[in-house]
């Protein structure tokens, strides 16, 4: 019995031993806070944040709001009381989401932005999102190769108060606004969601039966959009969505209604504002402006196949 009693006491030892060279090991906790990871955008961006994190030596909380500013601000309270390190965090709302960043930097922790920006700087370090205007600008110069001569189109929005949505309307505006001979017949908001679009489709079709194009705000707009058309069996009208699914690849590579998308580079996106996180943690800056962009890809037939996960492979 005092033997196993010893090696009992020496396994416990060896545990408690592991378990304080970890901590010690660790560069502190850092806190990433998402929308929810059923949209493998977000999926990815949370994804690329956590492992690059590790990467750096530190420990991570990752958790989702849900597009829910309350449970967004109950999760920086959380990242308070546990004295974070640093918070990476896809807001849920650019106005909402001041007064909880406001705390978070009154509690001397640094918030580090990255694929929505906040209507007010000088709260977080850094805030890096995509060159929406310029990734919208490409949807729209595809919408209008494959208009060609002319026609009605619509238009699905996210919600009215997200800015990345505001922002991506107006650059593929920029673009098609300029060709006269393209009539616009209806512009709705489908909250991002899949299955508000399937049902803002259908009910656009039955009044707008000679539309051509659809252009989406994000690609899971373009997949309840296109469900709706292969419903109607209408294969004659084209979907030119955003995001960078691999969803909307799997359907331009099968011909079916979605014909383009924009990636966003979002797990690249993560891992480069969790690298400023820790330069900033070890040294007080990051060297950079806070607000940057990051350029977007548009994905079509032509290199849809090296598409996977929100990068494209070489």
């Amino acid at each position: 019995m005092k033997k196993k009693a010893f090696l009992k006491s020496c396994f416990a030892a060896t545990l408690l031993t592991l378990a304080s060279s970890s901590v010690l090991a660790s560069n502190g906790l850092i806190a990433i806070i998402t929308p929810s990871h059923d949209n493998p955008f977000f999926k990815a961006g949370a994804e690329g944040a956590d492992a690059k994190a590790k990467e750096l030596g530190y420990d991570t909380l990752v958790a989702s709001h849900d597009g829910d500013v309350n449970k967004q601000n109950q999760l920086i309270e959380t990242a308070i009381a546990r004295q974070a390190k640093a918070v990476i965090l896809d807001n849920a709302d650019a106005d909402a989401s001041i007064g909880s960043l406001e705390r978070l930097k009154k509690a001397g922790i640094p918030a580090f932005l990255y694929d929505r920006e906040i209507n007010k700087t000088g709260i977080a370090v850094t805030q890096i999102v995509s060159n929406n205007f310029q990734g919208a600008q490409l949807a729209g110069e595809k919408f209008v190769e494959l208009m060609g001569e002319g026609g009605e189109y619509v238009e699905l929005v996210g919600p009215e108060s997200d800015t990345n949505a505001q922002v991506r309307s107006e650059g593929f505006h920029d673009i098609v606004d300029n060709f006269p001979e393209f009539k616009m017949v209806a512009r709705q908001s489908a909250n991002w969601s899949q299955t508000e679009a399937f049902s803002r489709m259908e009910s656009i079709l039955q009044a707008n039966p000679n539309i051509k194009g659809v252009f989406t705000g994000n690609d899971s707009m373009a997949l309840g959009a296109e469900a709706a058309l292969q419903a109607a069996g209408r294969k004659d009208v084209f979907i030119v969505g955003f995001d960078g699914l691999d969803y909307a690849r799997d359907s331009i590579l099968k011909g079916s209604n979605i014909k383009a998308t924009v990636m966003q580079p979002a797990y690249a996106q993560a891992q480069r504002v969790a690298e400023q996180a820790d330069l900033y943690i070890r040294t007080g800056s990051t060297g950079l402006p806070e607000k940057q962009l990051m350029d977007c890809v548009l994905i079509d037939s032509s290199n849809a196949k090296n598409l996977s996960n929100f990068a494209l492979k070489k």
